[in-house]
């Protein structure tokens, strides 16, 4: 059996290495590299039951301890670790007190290199439920593994079309790759926003993308290993939720800013807006002063996909021809709910029946009459 899976995002990486454990051949077509897009410029906040109380509770439950199972068997160090997650309220000016309290901020002891104008409101994750990896390297350590054992391969460029088998009701028999003819026997579309391309060929039902701002940052200390959510007031009364994750490697991700600009064809055209960068690094430094004058290393833009109930769409597509698949739409969620959707996925195109986690509340058909 061979797979063409379109899109090398973390789920398409994740799809492919698990098929491959499964002995089956995959194909990765990305169209500009491995993580190129929101899973090279993501977070990698990973929690075990924060999606508790939803449809996504029982697959982030079993993506959390795949990611604890893929640390170990993965030849590759990209930063996973356990970790402390505090809630943290700041301020451009004006003091910031804990809830229920006045007078100075309170900080937790660990916490000293929250230093500026900050207070830290609360532990809401421990290293018993909450993790991180780095994103870009998770993806092109999954897709590394399933290509080291021979049974996948990575091909670059763009998919302009679906094959089809004969006949009106003929399944799916491959891509077209610039111009030219991909042989499959199952086609996943896996491209995050960029899947509301396949609506040409296959019917899908409507799959946007949020547009977020996020920089990298070096500075000339090691910050402790606590993900910071942070409710943070600017001068004019704006609330912004920021967040700031250390990663071992020494560097801080900020995120936080974003805006509605709509999603371009190519990735690649993807604009980062360089005051918004400048921002997230000056609200970090009020949080932390050492961050206040640490490099930025990285200025990044990305789309994260969502569809119109904030699901994923993880399964085979109804009313298209046999043989097609889709795996998109996890929103904030695709780095943490990459390993059991892409080993649910691999399941269920290679033995017609996902065992790791139930995909049904995931149907692509769900959201097809709203559409």
């Amino acid at each position: 059996m061979h797979v063409v899976i379109c899109g090398g995002g973390v789920i398409g990486a994740a799809t492919a290495y698990f098929l491959t454990e499964l002995g089956v051949e995959a194909t990765v077509v990305e169209r500009c590299s491995i993580a190129a897009a929101a899973s090279g410029k993501a977070g990698g906040f990973l929690a075990r039951d924060w999606c508790d109380g939803n449809a996504m509770g029982p697959l982030a439950r079993a993506s959390f301890d795949l990611h604890a199972e893929l640390a170990e068997r993965l030849d590759a160090d990209y930063g996973y670790r356990r970790v402390d997650t505090l809630m943290v309220a700041g301020a451009d000016e004006g003091s910031v007190a804990r809830p229920g309290r006045t007078g100075r901020p309170a900080r937790f002891p660990a916490s000293a290199w929250l230093d500026g104008n900050c207070a830290v409101h609360g532990r809401i994750g421990s290293p018993e439920t909450t993790a991180q990896v780095e994103p870009g390297a998770f993806t092109r350590a999954l897709v590394d593994a399933a290509c080291r054992g021979g049974g996948a391969s990575v091909r670059i460029g763009t998919v302009e079309g679906l094959l089809a088998a004969r006949g009106p009701h003929g399944a799916a028999a491959g891509v077209v790759v610039d111009g030219e003819a991909v042989a499959a026997d199952a086609v996943v579309f896996a491209m995050g926003p960029w899947t509301a391309l396949a609506r040409q060929w296959v019917p899908l039902p409507p799959i946007g993308g949020l547009k977020g701002f996020s920089i990298t940052l070096r500075p000339d200390f090691e910050a402790p290993a606590e993900m910071l959510f942070c409710e943070y007031r600017t001068a004019g009364g704006e609330v912004l939720s920021p967040e700031i994750y250390p990663r071992p490697d020494g560097e801080v991700w900020v995120c936080g800013l974003s805006d509605d600009q709509p999603i371009p064809i190519d990735p690649a055209d993807v604009r980062v807006d360089e005051a918004r960068c400048d921002e997230l690094r000056r609200i970090a430094g009020t949080l932390a002063t050492g961050l206040a004058g640490a490099e930025i290393t990285r200025r990044q833009a990305c789309y994260r996909p969502i569809c119109a109930d904030a699901m994923p769409l993880l399964g085979a597509v109804r009313h298209a021809r046999p043989g097609v698949f889709v795996a998109t739409g996890h929103n904030c969620w695709g780095i943490l709910n990459a390993p059991a959707s892409g080993k649910a996925m691999a399941e269920l195109i290679a033995t017609g029946e996902a065992r790791t986690v139930d995909l049904s509340p995931f149907d692509p058909a769900r959201l097809l009459k709203a559409a």
